[in-house]
């Protein structure tokens, strides 16, 4: 299911979860962990792309643990794919209670992007640079 340890490399975003934050059960609300990755896939997406891109769809979101209110969480967002105009972004969020230093991978999805011009209609991005060239995120 996971590795034992956070991905190496700085979050995209990070941020600590609130009562705000909390369904009727008062867990996070799945949305809300959704919207996040939302956030850090399409910061990825929009600096590989030099400009506005949009969600197209989200691939194979699977939840494995709940977070909870005060867990610190750790969202890290990597360009996987990138087509003639689309960009698929490899999503993972983390918790972390602020107490302790174990982290645990909370769910995983793809998000795939759109760059879009003033237009508002499709424009080409650049390729994906070889592995050994890429920047961590």
């Amino acid at each position: 299911m996971s590795r034992d340890a956070m991905p190496d490399g700085v979050p995209v975003i990070r941020l600590t979860a609130v009562p705000a934050d909390t369904n009727v059960y008062g867990d996070i609300f799945g949305g809300w962990l959704m919207a996040q990755m939302d956030l850090a896939a399409s910061s990825v997406a929009s600096r590989h792309s030099g400009g506005r891109a949009v969600t197209i769809a989200v691939e194979g979101m699977t939840f494995y643990r709940p977070v909870f209110v005060g867990d610190e969480v750790s969202v890290f967002a990597t360009l996987e794919k990138v087509g003639r105009t689309s960009m698929s972004i490899a999503a993972e969020t983390w918790r972390r209670d602020r107490h302790t230093d174990e982290a645990y991978l909370v769910t995983r999805a793809s998000f795939v992007f759109v760059a879009i011009g003033q237009d508002r209609r499709p424009r080409s991005v650049p390729q994906l640079l070889p592995p050994e060239s890429r920047r961590s995120n």
